[in-house]
């Protein structure tokens, strides 16, 4: 697809993990723009590629992205994708990806419709992106139409207009921050993350983190419903991730801000 520059050769963007990571990064991101080949091809070359990735460095992806190809402005190509991925084939991807790769994250991208990511939030997306703009320089202005974008998105507007009231179940668990800034990268997040053990570090975050949002940006109306989807979330924990949850929210509830565990 790329006719020119580095992009070209696409031997070396295949390696470009190898090179990361032995330059010292030591955590990596993957993903494929489904709709340009087979996908059920696409998702066994991307296993391969796991494979070697765990083999040689002992670190699989800290994520997987699952976009697909949509209208893109200048590109013939992008509105008419060779291998369209259907509806429920997308909910495949989705589905077989959190099976063969239970301790990555997935993320969802602004491109699917809020219903799309509804169904694929129960099986096994754990990140969303929400306010995106795919223009270059979109987040410097707001003056910029969904014209001027590279692709057309499924769900636009920013994070406040966003129909957050409606989907708080599905949204609260999403609101981690703290991996990267605790340092739970590379191996160090493997550790926690193939045992399952990282829950107990995300699910406290995330009630944080989104309990700061509703302090600080929601509606009257929003921040009650959301204060109410806490305490339910919080009942239903045990263990440590409940006491965590429990002593951060109060903190939250206090005034103070940036907690994460």
């Amino acid at each position: 697809m790329h006719q020119g520059g580095k992009k070209r050769d696409y031997d070396w963007r295949v390696s470009v993990f190898d090179r990361a990571m032995e330059g010292g990064v030591d955590d990596v991101g993957i993903g494929v723009l489904y709709g340009l080949y087979d996908w059920k091809f696409e998702l066994l070359a991307m296993f391969q590629h796991i494979r070697h990735l765990e083999a040689k460095f002992g670190v699989g992806p800290h994520t997987i992205s699952v976009p697909r190809l949509e209208p893109a402005t200048g590109s013939e190509l992008a509105g008419n994708p060779p291998h369209a991925v259907s509806d429920i084939d997308f909910r495949k991807i989705v589905a077989i990806l959190r099976l063969a790769v239970p301790y990555t994250g997935i993320i969802m991208s602004t491109r699917e419709t809020a219903a799309m990511r509804r169904d694929t939030f129960a099986l096994g997306v754990s990140q969303i992106s929400a306010g995106s703009r795919t223009n270059p320089g979109g987040y410097a202005s707001d003056d910029l139409t969904e014209a001027d974008g590279q692709f057309s998105l499924a769900t636009t507007g920013r994070l406040t207009r966003w129909s957050v009231t409606r989907h708080l179940w599905d949204i609260y668990r999403h609101f981690a921050p703290a991996v990267y800034r605790l340092g739970r990268t590379g191996a160090d997040f493997m550790d926690l993350a193939k045992p399952g053990d990282i829950k107990a570090h995300c699910d406290p975050n995330a009630i944080s983190t989104f309990l700061e949002y509703l302090e600080d940006y929601a509606s009257v109306e929003t921040k009650a419903l959301g204060n109410r989807v806490v305490d339910e979330a919080i009942r239903a924990m045990t263990g440590i991730a409940r006491e965590r949850s429990e002593k951060m929210a109060h903190s939250v509830r206090e005034g103070k801000r940036d907690v994460y565990c």
